[in-house]
């Protein structure tokens, strides 16, 4: 039997809580009228270094929206990540 489903406002406060240890500077993107679609959850800048994090659970899916803004972010060099936990941001270095 597995335990409780994390949800995504779980994994955000696990993924700002250890950026912030690590002395990012973070912060979340309420969505809402007006909001770029497709704008990742969070925001995290460290030396220069800016990070946009769109948070997903384990069968989350991005949008299409999440896609287009993610392809525009790293076609001009940004660095998105699709983070599902703390150990995503581990595996990039982060």
């Amino acid at each position: 039997m597995s335990g409780p489903k994390m949800t995504e406002t779980d994994i955000r406060q696990q993924v700002q809580d250890y950026l912030r240890w690590r002395n990012w500077f973070v912060f979340y993107v309420l969505q809402g009228l007006g909001a770029y679609r497709g704008i990742p959850d969070l925001i995290a800048v460290k030396c220069g270094r800016v990070l946009f994090i769109e948070l997903k659970t384990a069968r989350g899916r991005q949008s299409v929206h999440q896609v287009k803004f993610q392809s525009d972010i790293e076609a001009h060099g940004g660095e998105y990540v699709l983070c599902r936990g703390v150990d995503d941001l581990l595996k990039r270095g982060i």
